[in-house]
């Protein structure tokens, strides 16, 4: 008997490694000899750099970095030796979590520092460098990090331009005669969860730039300097900029990414099975078990549990689903592809006490999944 763990984890409760050895636990009580995989996934989310540290076998490097508004401040990527593979959120260094609620200032931001955590990854000797899009501060179309690899970005007078936001419209160049000499040689992953084109309603500035802290007045500027810097970019690189999915991501480092690192934008679920060798693994397995803290509509339109049932659908495997709570009934998850499900909350007093003792319940879940299915 075959069975693949293969959980996201339950957000402040249950991390997917967590998951992985309380189900472990449960079946083992009831069917002690099953063969039993751990495939712990995330999305891209938090909770992603865990579960990439558990593949790559890699460890944390601290550097010095600039963070939104230039200052120096210490920031971490993952590097495996053994692969010469570095995972960089560029969170880190370029994120929201960083600054103050108040001091937000999206149009004087910069990705400067994720392109400082790139550039310490390719003096390592990296082959490939996966990178996580999300909780940017920026709005500043990836010149920032171009900018630390040494790319430059110059206005009429052929003057060097400060990288952020609200100087878009003064870049008339761009010059790459002065690149890392390494940059050409990696592979760069890009994990993309979203699909905003770079400018319009659904472009960078208008989706996200608000929560970031741009005014009403500074929506018109960044917009304005986006679209005159996509002008720029087509004329240089020879690509429709508006028709790149995800080129808005992270305030237009989707369509720095594909440009200026030659990257492949994918989800992040998608990475994370290719980094875990997941289709491959899972082959000839009876049941795949997930989870997630919240089993719902939207829970089936992106995320890890999606991508599970679309490789288990596949390969025809049963797929068992233990979560936080279930918001689908019996018919819903039939339909989806989920023959068998159960919830922390059906158990537990209370929310409280389904948050405080989510890998006993899930050991329980497990431990009756072991009675009735195997």
């Amino acid at each position: 008997m075959k069975l693949v763990l293969a959980p996201d984890k339950f957000k402040n409760s249950l991390s997917a490694l967590q998951f992985c050895k309380a189900v472990e636990a449960g079946i083992k009580e009831i069917y002690p000899q099953a063969d039993i995989v751990k495939l712990p996934l995330a999305d891209g989310g938090d909770g992603t750099i865990k579960v990439i540290k558990y593949y790559l076998k890699a460890e944390f490097v601290n550097i010095e970095v600039h963070n939104p508004f230039f200052e120096k401040i210490s920031a971490s990527y993952l590097f495996s030796e053994a692969s010469k593979t570095a995972f960089i959120e560029m969170a880190e260094a370029s994120g929201l979590k960083l600054l103050h609620q108040n001091s937000l200032d999206c149009k004087n931001t910069t990705t400067l520092g994720t392109g400082d955590l790139i550039v310490d990854a390719l003096n390592r000797d990296a082959k490939t460098i996966i990178l996580g899009l999300g909780g940017s501060a920026t709005n500043d179309c990836g010149i920032g990090m171009a900018t630390a690899l040494g790319y430059r970005f110059l206005d009429k007078n052929n003057n060097e331009v400060k990288p952020i936001g609200a100087h878009l419209s003064q870049i008339k160049t761009v010059d790459a005669s002065k690149i890392h000499p390494r940059l050409k040689q990696v592979n760069f992953q890009i994990a993309c969860d979203v699909e905003n084109p770079l400018c319009g309603e659904r472009g960078a500035v208008h989706t996200y730039a608000a929560q970031k802290g741009a005014a009403e007045s500074d929506l018109i500027m960044l917009e304005q300097g986006m679209k005159d810097f996509s002008r720029i970019l087509e004329a240089s690189y020879d690509v429709e900029v508006q028709k790149v999915k995800g080129a808005g991501a992270a305030g237009g480092m989707g369509i720095a990414s594909k440009l200026f690192l030659n990257g492949s934008l994918m989800p992040g679920i998608q990475l994370l099975k290719s980094i875990a060798d997941f289709d491959a693994k899972i082959t000839n397995a009876d049941w795949i078990i997930t989870g997630e803290g919240k089993l719902d509509i939207q829970t089936l339109s992106g995320k890890s549990i999606r991508g599970v049932l679309d490789s288990a659908k596949a390969k025809k495997i049963k797929v068992a689903a233990l979560c936080g709570a279930v918001d689908l009934d019996e018919i819903e998850l039939k339909d989806f592809g989920i023959p068998y499900s159960d919830a922390v909350l059906r158990h537990a007093e209370n929310l409280s006490d389904a948050m405080k003792h989510a890998f006993e319940y899930v050991q329980l879940m497990a431990k009756n999944f072991a009675k009735n299915k195997l």
